[in-house]
């Protein structure tokens, strides 16, 4: 419970230290500084979402629930004569609170930690092509349990397990602002399982006892970010890898679609996904609904969640 406390703490001091210094220019391409005189480009967004029900003699029935989810989003790019690079960070957690369940003790519905960087250098002035370099890294904050439901449950993953770093070399496709694809015929996977229990099942593709894994192969990231229409912004990216060294036909995914549509000044909804398919990462399955679980292997993992609540840019 302290750790979960904490890093919603953490992600509020966050986004506090840095509105401080940070003026907010337009919904689409959010700047400090002149891109002229620095080539700099900054910005950010920080969203938390609440929602409360509280029942008394409801005939109708439900239960006593509280959720509380926040983000923090944050870009610094530079473009200056030829030179490139882009970076970007994304904090998530959530927290939910059912009065029915474990004597209303919260459990986990988000955590996400994920950094990125990009750098690249023109062919020519005239050039939508680069060539350059990317960076990727994956983790989390807290522990994931199978089914938060249940107190007995074991947890399945944890900081760090799984912790995924991913650097290429390649070429970068800039036709605009909003879109870009990254070419890579030469990339590594590295996958962190550091915690000793997950480490030991093997969890994560990693060799058991062991706490990490190395892949080399190939790789492809597209994105876009754009502002689709007014007051609405709809930022996309997707990873696919594959493992020359073992079974190269099966292409890891991971994909993130996030739609946010602004209210007013400080009120926003927004709707995201993230589709993940990792052929290493076995997940057992109910297939007769039995309560046991009757199969284990790769499967195609998916969330969702809509949000209604505070945001602010800067």
């Amino acid at each position: 419970m302290k750790r979960n406390l904490l890093s919603i703490v953490f992600l509020t001091l966050v986004i506090g230290a840095n509105a401080q210094d940070t003026k907010k220019v337009n919904s689409t391409i959010l700047a400090r500084g002149s891109e002229k005189d620095t080539g700099w480009m900054t910005g950010g967004t920080f969203n938390v979402n609440f929602s409360q029900v509280s029942l008394t003699n409801w005939a109708g029935g439900g239960q006593n629930t509280i959720a509380v989810n926040s983000l923090l989003s944050v870009f610094a790019n530079y473009k200056k004569k030829r030179n490139a690079w882009d970076n970007s960070l994304d904090l998530a957690y959530g927290l939910t609170s059912v009065q029915s369940i474990n004597d209303g003790e919260p459990f986990k519905s988000d955590d996400r930690i994920e950094l990125s960087s990009k750098y690249g250098q023109q062919f020519s002035d005239s050039s939508n092509w680069y060539y350059g370099a990317l960076l990727n890294f994956r983790s989390q904050f807290d522990y994931g349990f199978n089914d938060p439901t249940d107190p007995d449950s074991a947890y399945i993953s944890n900081l760090m397990a799984p912790g995924y770093l991913t650097f290429a070399l390649g070429f970068d496709y800039k036709p605009n602002k909003a879109f870009a694809v990254f070419l890579s015929p030469l990339s590594s996977k590295t996958t962190f399982v550091m915690d000793d229990r997950l480490s030991a099942d093997g969890a994560f593709g990693v060799d058991p006892g062991s706490k990490v894994r190395f892949e080399m192969g190939g790789l492809v990231q597209a994105k876009y970010q754009a502002e689709i229409m007014k007051n609405v912004n709809l930022k996309t990216s997707m990873i696919l890898f594959s493992n020359y060294l073992d079974r190269p036909e099966n292409i890891d995914v991971f994909w993130d679609v996030l739609l946010s549509m602004k209210v007013n000044k400080f009120i926003s909804a927004s709707i995201s996904t993230t589709l993940i398919y990792d052929h290493d990462i076995d997940i057992e399955v109910d297939k007769n609904d039995d309560g046991v679980a009757d199969a284990v292997g790769p499967r195609l993992q998916f969330k969702e969640a809509i949000n209604v609540g505070f945001t602010y840019k800067f």
